[in-house]
């Protein structure tokens, strides 16, 4: 009982250091993060007249979750470099688990007004049923641990904020603006189209793209998106566990 104690009030400190603190002093940050997902939302919307408001809801949803998860190497190389957090975390009792556990949920709960947004606005266009909504759901839990683990790794191995924030920046173009996220991979010419299956982000988007009944996927393709996503989400979990510096050495 005292170790879950310790664990839940180690948790709460980081929701409170790195979400709450954040919202509550620096709203401005805040407005970014809605303005990001939803910009690109209203491009997509005006340019195909309204065909891809489901699409592009859904791919908000998909970037949303990737940004909150990149975002977490900022976060914790400031924490890290700028405030000695991670010192005293590691010279205390305090898991590197834990402590990642804590910083990802905080990174949730800052990125929470932006998902409830978003929601709202995919039960009044995209109608979900319950099915599309648990399929929407876990494609969106699974990119959101594949990022935060992706954010730890890289802030374990950046020596300065500033080159944190300038690795933010490429990853989250990379894997949530340049594939076919916010539109359908149909919509790249061919033979750019197989470029845009390194990105672990395609597959998400055409699971939930299949589920919203927007394209048609073979069973066996769907299957397929859905062991490359999970596979990549686990290799990258062994990958940070065994590479990532959590001491100096």
């Amino acid at each position: 009982m005292v170790i879950k104690r310790s664990i839940m009030s180690q948790l709460l400190a980081s929701v409170l250091i790195n979400a709450i603190y954040a919202m509550q002093n620096y709203p401005i940050m805040l407005i970014n993060t809605i303005l990001a997902p939803f910009s690109i939302l209203v491009i997509i919307v005006l340019i195909s007249h309204g065909g891809l408001i489901g699409v592009g809801i859904e791919g908000a949803l998909i970037m949303t979750t990737i940004t909150a998860g990149i975002g977490l190497q900022g976060d914790l190389s400031h924490l890290k470099n700028d405030m000695k957090l991670q010192d005293m975390v590691v010279s205390s009792p305090t898991s590197s688990a834990t402590y990642i556990v804590g910083m990802g949920i905080s990174e949730l709960i800052f990125a929470a007004p932006v998902i409830v947004l978003l929601a709202i606005l995919a039960g009044i266009y995209i109608h979900p049923t319950l099915m599309q909504t648990l399929i929407l759901a876990s494609v969106m839990v699974i990119t959101f641990v594949f990022s935060i683990v992706l954010g730890y790794l890289l802030s374990t191995l950046t020596s300065d904020v500033v080159q944190s924030w300038g690795f933010s920046g490429i990853i989250s173009i990379v894997l949530s603006t340049l594939p076919p996220v916010y539109y359908p991979i149909s919509y790249i010419p061919m033979p750019f189209r197989y470029l845009a299956y390194i990105s672990p982000t395609t597959y998400a988007a055409q699971i939930v793209q299949s589920a919203i009944g927007f394209t048609h996927i073979a069973p066996v393709n769907l299957y397929a998106d859905w062991i490359v996503l999970i596979a990549i989400c686990i290799a990258l979990i062994i990958v940070a566990y065994k590479k990532a510096q959590w001491r100096e050495s």
